[in-house]
């Protein structure tokens, strides 16, 4: 049997966001399997540019990582209240490429985040925003990753025992659902 594929997704563009590093988490406490992160460095949606050139390859790109993969991982950080709008734009334009790339695909939701709610508004959000697109996601347990900031040690890993303890559990109900 092959390694089941995952994808994550950083709502974070910066390299070394606590986002990032929760998925890499994530990914190393799911076990067995083929992880890869997508880029969602995307143009800003606009229809006008879509009319005119169409779709960008990096989104279709994207698009394809998502159809393929057994299931999907978003980390999003939390500003003012809700997801970045780097996650917003990418949904948006995934949702602009033919076939619904998301369709009872398993997914878990996570959030990074420097305050000490951990991003749980922007992840309720974020989860209204994957409303439309019918993924299968898993309802916890919820990471809410606060202080994210000093959450990782200097291999990344997690640091606190009830974090590894619920990311691991989420990740066993991932490895189920798939």
């Amino acid at each position: 049997m092959t390694s089941p594929k995952l994808i994550g997704i950083s709502g974070s563009l910066r390299t070394n966001a606590t986002n990032r590093k929760l998925l890499h988490e994530a990914a190393r406490l799911f076990g067995d399997c083929a992880y890869s992160e997508a880029d969602i460095n995307f143009p800003l949606y606009d229809g006008d540019d879509e009319a005119r050139s169409g779709i960008p390859d990096v989104v279709k790109k994207v698009h394809a990582q998502i159809m393929n993969a057994d299931a999907v991982l978003i980390s999003t950080p939390e500003y003012n209240k809700g997801p970045s709008g780097a996650l917003k734009n990418a949904l948006d334009w995934i949702s602009r490429v033919e076939g619904n790339a998301w369709d009872e695909k398993p997914l878990a939701v996570m959030s990074a985040a420097a305050g000490r709610a951990g991003g749980e508004r922007a992840q309720m959000v974020l989860r209204g925003f994957m409303v439309p697109f019918r993924p299968m996601i898993l309802q916890g347990p919820e990471i809410h990753l606060a202080a994210s900031h000093s959450a990782f040690d200097d291999n990344g890993h997690l640091t606190g025992e009830m974090y590894v303890k619920d990311l691991t559990a989420l990740m066993k109900a991932l490895k189920d659902l798939i």
